[in-house]
């Protein structure tokens, strides 16, 4: 039989150089498709506030101001001092109407308003009944937040008797969104969602992130 021509077929390939430009895009695309397609990037992580930076949470102007370990002297031999964790912020609410400061998530539920934005608090200070939140003026205390005002609101979160204070809290903070029901016609503020990488299902967005050192009271 008569050999092919251009000799033996076991004769060594010669390897193909594909230009490392190739290479660079291939590997460019194949992340684009990892990530959703070439028209979606990733979120960026949330911001890193620093004390008294302010943060347009949408429905507020806020300011995490500092943390503090406070002690309340008994009023007299029969009653116990109480300990708290306070946390300082200055909230300014930009809507028209006078809303309720809330109150912040813990254990028994989600919390609501202005301390609804307050996500995650790391070390997580568990209270009987929840921390407690108010408006300071004055020395008077209230609950409510009037339009264009900035306020001090004041977290207090009651230490138990044994227990330490922190030497540091960190708070995942979230933020508001004017959201219309196209059924209904009526609006509301609701906390900024978003879906789950994996599942899809929504879940509260965090877009800063806060650490303060907690100073003994009188510091």
């Amino acid at each position: 039989m008569t050999e092919p021509s251009g000799g033996s077929t076991d004769k060594p390939r010669r390897p193909v150089v594909v230009p490392a430009a190739a290479l660079v895009a291939l590997t460019a695309v194949g992340i684009t498709a990892l990530l959703g397609g070439l028209n979606e990037r990733p979120d960026p992580p949330p911001k890193t506030l620093k004390p008294g930076q302010t943060l347009d949470q949408g429905q507020f102007d806020t300011q995490v101001v500092e943390s503090k370990f406070v002690v309340e002297k008994a009023e007299n031999q029969f009653a116990e001092d109480k300990r708290y964790v306070d946390v300082v912020f200055k909230v300014t609410n930009k809507t028209d109407q006078t809303v309720s400061v809330g109150s912040p998530p813990h254990d028994k539920g989600k919390g609501f308003n202005f301390g609804s934005t307050l996500l995650k608090m790391t070390p997580q200070i568990k209270t009987k009944f929840g921390p407690d939140m108010f408006v300071l003026s004055k020395g008077a205390t209230s609950r409510q937040l009037h339009p264009g005002v900035q306020s001090m609101v004041v977290a207090r979160y009651e230490l138990d008797a044994a227990a330490q204070p922190p030497k540091q809290v960190s708070y995942d903070i979230g933020a508001m969104e004017h959201l219309e029901n196209p059924l209904t016609g009526l609006s509301n503020w609701f906390l900024v969602s978003e879906p789950e990488p994996l599942t899809n299902a929504l879940k509260d967005k965090v877009v800063a992130k806060i650490t303060l050192p907690v100073e003994s009271q009188g510091a």
